[in-house]
């Protein structure tokens, strides 16, 4: 679910399933350190981290891959944790921390400090920067007040704050370099994104689509903070900066002005949402960087007639100007929330015996996409999870989905059983690619939901909706499962299932292992090739954070994996961990390593 909900949803798992009744106003509360090595495999070829994890996703391209192998199919087994931190924060703990050289780097959730740890003393604290930011933010933010990481680039840990600043801190010294304001926490406004530094630019984007605010995507300078460039994913051509370079591969995205004419001849592309809070990648191969916007506000589609570009939409642009070069509607009028903010991540992979440079994008609708990276056309695209009742397909010709018209949205109507739910057949949750095997490793919900659209009203700086829902558990009995995908071909090679959603993040290594959590508190690890669970340690707390990998000062590989569980995840599994009343559960960080 992007944003944010007022009234408590049951939480759903296998055999664990609760019902919610309409209340009438229900709302969702809601560049880098390049040591990085090609790795080719069976037709696929992609970026991995090594020693140090220095971007949020390992990568650039995004790929959550490392080529460590000491920590292996064979033993990890042995797997011991070496430290452990508690932040003493109640939260959704959804970043992971960042490694360079002997130092490793925490970002927590609101009020978003910072914490530099010292390898060589496992759990020695080097230093804390405090930031100061607005509590105003604290009280607007949809989906719990999360911060999903930084970046470490030119001797600095990057990092936006949830009062929508953006803040460089020296790697060495935690003290602040620069500190740039993008935007009015008034206005419901936030960002809870990890940056992605590209060349000398600091890659940003918004959160805040529940609030009628207006998506965008910003560049930073790297050494001082100064704006570069800002492109809005709503409103006319040249504030979403489509230009005489920009070529849509399919007609349904061609055409003049198309982020504000195709809103039925209303302004609400001024409240359009379509924010762009979630991952970045880039290819730098084609110099393009690619994101995904969230639904289009106000979530009541008949409101908002029209496809309502750029919401629900990936976005390939140009770094350098901000350019767009090709857009893909995922899901035009999107009526059910389907953002398309999940991870678009980049890869060579042999398709019908051609080589092709591809972004692979499971998308919060249940479908898998494989689109060509330098033009946004679809390669593949099919089902990754199996219940999905809102399309039966994609047209490839087309770039369509054959939507069922049964399960459209309208006011003062109730649909039923729409499948996925708001949560999407995967929410932000990062999914992982491993060259070695070719597969994607795709962390997924099996939920359900009703949905009754309501007259919504706007006012600045409160939810802007009109919508009420009440979730369902899907068919199957389980509640998520970790999947692996032939992004190829389109097919499932293997899934573990869990009793909840898998709302953690995945982690793929050369020595063929899965890592992931789950929200009734186990650490595992996956054999990557057969998806035999071979490692699982339970822990204080949920995990909705994601795993890293990296080689500490001695020489010996590491795992690391933030714990700890806020309301709107804890609605999904067990709840909140730790809770208002918890005096053993721990929210922080973990880290393992052989004996």
């Amino acid at each position: 679910m992007s944003e944010r909900q007022e009234k408590q949803l049951p939480a759903i798992g296998r055999g664990d399933v609760g019902t919610s009744k309409r209340s009438g106003r229900g709302f969702l509360r809601c560049a880098v350190i390049l040591a990085f090595a090609t790795v080719a495999t069976g037709g696929a070829r992609a970026q991995d981290a090594g020693a140090e994890w220095t971007t949020p996703a390992g990568s650039v391209q995004g790929t959550r891959f490392s080529s460590l192998a000491q920590i292996n199919d064979k033993n990890v087994s042995s797997l011991r944790e070496e430290f452990a931190f508690s932040t003493g924060i109640r939260a959704n703990h959804e970043g992971g921390p960042l490694v360079v050289g002997d130092t490793m780097y925490v970002v927590t959730p609101y009020p978003n400090k910072l914490y530099a740890f010292d390898l060589n003393t496992p759990g020695k604290i080097r230093w804390v920067f405090k930031p100061k930011i607005s509590e105003y933010a604290k009280g607007v933010a949809c989906c719990d007040v999360v911060n999903r990481g930084a970046v470490y680039a030119a001797g600095k840990i990057i990092f936006n704050l949830l009062d929508n600043s953006t803040v460089a801190v020296d790697a060495r010294t935690g003290r602040q370099v620069w500190r740039t304001k993008n935007g009015d926490p008034a206005t419901g406004q936030t960002i809870t994104m990890s940056p992605l530094v590209v060349k000398n630019k600091v890659l940003i984007g918004n959160s805040g689509a529940e609030l009628g605010i207006r998506g965008w995507v910003s560049a930073l300078d790297v050494n001082t903070g100064r704006r570069l460039w800002k492109a809005y994913n709503t409103g006319p051509d040249a504030d979403v900066k489509i230009g005489p370079k920009f070529k849509a591969f399919y007609p349904k995205d061609q055409g003049k002005d198309l982020g504000s004419t195709s809103w039925g001849g209303t302004t609400l592309w001024q409240q359009g949402g379509s924010t762009a809070w979630s991952w970045y990648t880039y290819d730098p191969d084609l110099n393009l960087f690619y994101y995904g916007t969230a639904n289009p506000g106000v979530w009541n589609p008949d409101m908002r007639p029209g496809d309502n570009k750029w919401g629900a939409t990936i976005f390939a642009r140009n770094p350098d100007t901000g350019e767009a070069v090709w857009a893909y509607q995922v899901t035009p009028h999107d009526e059910w929330d389907y953002d398309a903010i999940s991870e678009s991540i980049v890869a060579t992979l042999t398709i019908n015996g051609l080589q092709r440079k591809v972004i692979v994008h499971f998308d919060k609708n249940g479908f898998g996409y494989t689109l060509d990276a330098a033009t946004g056309e679809i390669l593949v695209a099919k089902p990754y999870v199996k219940n999905i009742t809102w399309a039966t397909g994609i047209d490839l010709l087309s770039g369509e989905p054959a939507v069922n018209l049964e399960y459209k949205v309208h006011e003062g109507a109730s649909t039923k059983n729409i499948c996925p739910a708001t949560f999407g057949g995967k929410d932000w949750e990062p999914s992982a690619f491993s060259p070695s095997t070719g597969l994607f490793y795709v962390p997924a919900i099996n939920l359900c939901n009703e949905l009754h659209a309501l007259k919504a009203n706007f006012i600045a700086g409160t939810p802007f909706m009109g919508i009420d829902i009440a979730p369902a558990p899907a068919p199957g009995g389980y509640g998520g499962e970790l999947i692996a995908w032939d992004a190829a071909t389109g097919e499932r090679r293997w899934s573990n299932p869990e009793g909840y959603a898998v709302y953690s993040g995945v982690l793929a290594t050369a020595g063929n292992l899965v890592f992931y959590g789950t929200l009734d508190k186990k650490f595992k690890a996956l054999d990557a090739t057969t998806g035999k669970e071979l490692f699982a340690k339970q822990l204080e707390c949920g995990i909705v954070g994601n795993p890293v990998t990296f080689m500490g000062p001695d020489g010996k590989q590491r795992v690391a994996i933030y714990t700890g569980v806020g309301w709107l995840a804890g609605l999904l599994g067990p709840g909140p961990c730790p809770s208002e009343s918890d005096k053993t559960g721990k929210a922080g960080v973990h880290v393992f390593k052989l004996p």
